[in-house]
């Protein structure tokens, strides 16, 4: 299966304008933005959990060893 070339991409971009307009377009890529980041923040708070909740057990585990 070979990726889309130029021209396909330009016949599928003007599909997508003249199916939704581009008022719409713009409106859909901003809340596809919103979203992204929203995701990715959600990412970074699980992260950022889990490293908290090592570094509590790893200070448990030091009380409990001396």
């Amino acid at each position: 299966m070979r990726l889309p070339g130029g021209w396909e991409w330009i016949i599928v971009l003007v599909i997508v304008v003249l199916v939704f307009g581009v008022g719409r377009l713009s409106k859909i890529g901003s809340e596809l933005g919103s979203a992204i980041r929203n995701f990715r923040e959600g990412l970074g708070t699980k992260d950022e959990q889990d490293a908290k909740k090592e570094e509590a057990t790893a200070q448990v585990v030091e009380e409990e060893q001396k």
